[in-house]
């Protein structure tokens, strides 16, 4: 085997661990709330996520770097290239969604509790929902 094959195989590698950690964290987080994983419930929020995504992208009230990491996971939603293929049965669709938890994180962080809860499309319960399942659930920091 070259030696750039090998170096290749093991970046590679390397970033299929990490990612699969990254997943496990995600889940482990939403348990050590306290709430089970209910993936129905969780496809029930992804419109309502594109929509407050895209809501906050426009807002030009929220962090201009805010506004960037937004547009930015618009984009990689919507290309059909993804670092997991969707096509793969459970990780093709949780590598999306840990990438949209961890840029919602930051933008919750960043833009305020208060530009969310006004841009969010859907029920209270969905945003909470939405706030626990990527850690920043009640009772917890902003």
């Amino acid at each position: 085997m070259p030696g750039w094959l090998a170096v290749v195989l093991a970046v590679v590698g390397g970033l299929a661990v990490l990612w699969a950690a990254l997943i496990v964290v995600l889940v482990v987080q939403h348990r050590r709330l306290g709430r089970e994983l209910d993936w129905r419930e969780i496809l029930r929020l992804i419109p309502d996520v594109v929509r407050l995504v895209r809501r906050l992208a426009a807002d030009s009230s929220v962090p201009l770097g805010t506004r960037i990491w937004l547009g930015a996971l618009l984009v990689y939603l919507l290309l059909p290239i993804d670092l997991v293929p969707d096509f793969l049965p459970v990780i093709g669709v949780l590598d999306d969604a840990l990438i949209a938890a961890l840029v919602l994180r930051y933008a919750i962080r960043h833009a305020g509790r208060d530009a969310v809860a006004r841009h969010w499309p859907g029920t209270t319960a969905g945003l909470e929902g939405m706030l626990a399942l990527i850690g920043l659930g009640v009772g917890q920091d902003s």
